[in-house]
């Protein structure tokens, strides 16, 4: 606990006894803070007092509890780094005290409550957790005789108090959290990799989903591994002996989509010369996965409807319904919602599908994953390619870490099947990966020299690429750059370009 200063008030002491009372008060962190903040108000005598905390990806920094302020300008309280006084305590971690806010530029007054209170003064200090600032808390006051520091350190003190609070509180999660590992085992299925955060909320999901026939559907990037968190519910249900059936709706035409499907009876069209069993027949008693099902077209989207309905259709060009007993998981990297409003899916579709909704996170949003990944795609493919690779340096490792993964995880398995096939001494370094991977320290190709001299190289570049385009015509080369004809001549006369070398011989 912070010490309190000596010269701290008998009112001090009551309201920082009222506070710590409020922070101890339950687990539920939002619940404790909301009276803890109120009594900066009502027994501090703050105008208003705000405890700002970040998002989950630290981008902005949101009022979560206020006192003095309505719901809707606590709403309206979000700042980036370095925006506005609040921005600024976040960025810098220094505390800033301004006597007067309308005559501060950097009070932009999001919320409003400077209307109220112009001549109010603001007091705004970081909460720190292990040398982090993980919030802000401010206070504005009226002008009085109370010296700014004393609302300095009092906030400060308050301030170290909600840090301890959040602190106690993620203990408890962590030890609750070991309990329940000690105690159940594993959600991953053994099909799919990685420990992280964003993969443990899937894992969660499909333990949940997986034993009921509700129907489920995948949404993420193409690349994710929709289909492998589809296989990972076939085996974890009761079907898991029986058909596990795959169909690409976007590979095919609307007609054979549907004759696909359903199937067709003999003579539905050109070319049916006997009756073809749908996929839907094949995976009857067990699960059929209806991968890209966001780029199905008008026909096959009422007849899917239908079966989601009634689990009933008739094969193309035929009468008989058949009916069937399959658990359906849609599977797409489509925005869904967009698309309703488009007019391009069904809206009755959408809701049919979208019982279970699971979003499969993409690589950029799990990158403590890809050690665990790297590990299993080298044992993979060195058994595969009859080569002996046994570990990935830290260099090259740090290099996976940094690369955004456009190409998702079938990107990550390449650059290591590639890197298994380079690699000579039983060890996958930094320039056995792609060089889109490359990084300048790793290749050693970081720039020596200046800013200046960056940027005179570049200008040079252009110079010479509008000369060779027009063939040393001034005019043109000028034109392409969108330069005058007296500034391109300037410029090439710095750098020593003569215009007739660049002029083809006749």
């Amino acid at each position: 606990m912070t010490a309190l200063p000596v010269d701290t008030a008998p009112d001090e002491l009551r309201l920082l006894f009222e506070i710590s009372q409020a922070l101890d008060a339950g687990p539920d962190l939002r619940v404790v803070l909301e009276p803890a903040i109120a009594s900066l108000v009502s027994d501090g005598g703050f105008a208003w007092a705000t405890l700002s905390l970040p998002d989950t990806v630290r981008v902005t920094l949101g009022i979560e509890v206020a006192a003095g302020l309505t719901e809707d300008e606590r709403r309206r309280g979000v700042f980036r780094k370095g925006e506005g006084l609040t921005g600024e305590v976040w960025r810098s971690g220094e505390p800033i005290l301004v006597p007067r806010i309308a005559d501060d530029t950097r009070f932009l007054n999001k919320t409003g409550v400077g209307r109220r209170h112009r001549d109010a003064r603001f007091v705004g200090v970081p909460i720190r957790l292990d040398g982090e600032v993980i919030g802000v808390l401010g206070g504005g006051r009226e002008p009085s005789e109370r010296r700014m520091d004393d609302d300095h350190r009092l906030l400060s003190i308050v301030a170290s108090m909600v840090g301890q609070a959040v602190r106690l509180r993620q203990d408890l999660i962590e030890e609750r959290r070991a309990e329940l590992a000690e105690t159940r085992p594993s959600l991953r299925p053994e099909n799919l990799i990685g420990n992280s955060k964003a993969m443990g909320r899937v894992y969660e999901l499909v333990a949940q989903v997986a034993k009921s026939d509700a129907t489920v559907l995948l949404r993420g990037e193409s690349g994710v591994g929709k289909e492998l968190v589809a296989h990972a519910l076939h085996a974890a249900s009761p079907r898991a002996s029986r058909a596990f059936i795959r169909v690409n709706c976007a590979a095919l035409s609307p007609t054979l989509l549907e004759s696909e499907l359903f199937g067709h009876e003999r003579g539905a069209f050109t070319g049916a010369l006997n009756r073809r069993i749908g996929r839907f027949e094949l995976a009857h008693g067990g699960t059929i996965v209806l991968d890209e099902s966001g780029d199905f077209s008008a026909a096959p989207q009422v007849a899917l409807l239908r079966v989601l309905q009634e689990r009933e259709f008739e094969r193309v060009g035929g009468n008989e319904t058949v009916k069937i007993d399959v658990r359906i998981i849609a599977a797409t990297n489509r925005d869904l919602e967009v698309a309703m409003r488009e007019a391009a899916f069904r809206e009755d579709l959408y809701y049919r599908l979208n019982v279970f909704p699971i979003h499969v996170p993409p690589l950029r949003e799990r990158k403590t994953d890809i050690p665990q990944l790297a590990d299993y795609f080298i044992e993979r493919y060195s058994h595969q390619k009859h080569r002996s690779v046994r570990r990935i340096s830290t260099p090259a490792i740090d290099m996976l870490m940094k690369y955004h993964w456009p190409g998702k995880v079938r990107e990550l398995e390449n650059c290591i099947e590639r890197a298994v096939l380079l690699a000579t001494d039983e060890v996958i370094r930094g320039h056995h990966l792609p060089p889109t991977l490359q990084t300048a320290d790793a290749s050693g190709t970081t720039f020596r020299g200046t800013l200046a001299e960056a940027l005179a190289a570049t200008e040079r570049e252009l110079l010479v690429d509008a000369l060779k385009n027009a063939q040393g015509n001034m005019a043109a080369a000028a034109r392409q750059l969108g330069v005058t004809e007296r500034i391109m001549g300037l410029r090439c006369k710095t750098y020593g370009l003569d215009w007739r070398a660049f002029r083809s011989p006749r």
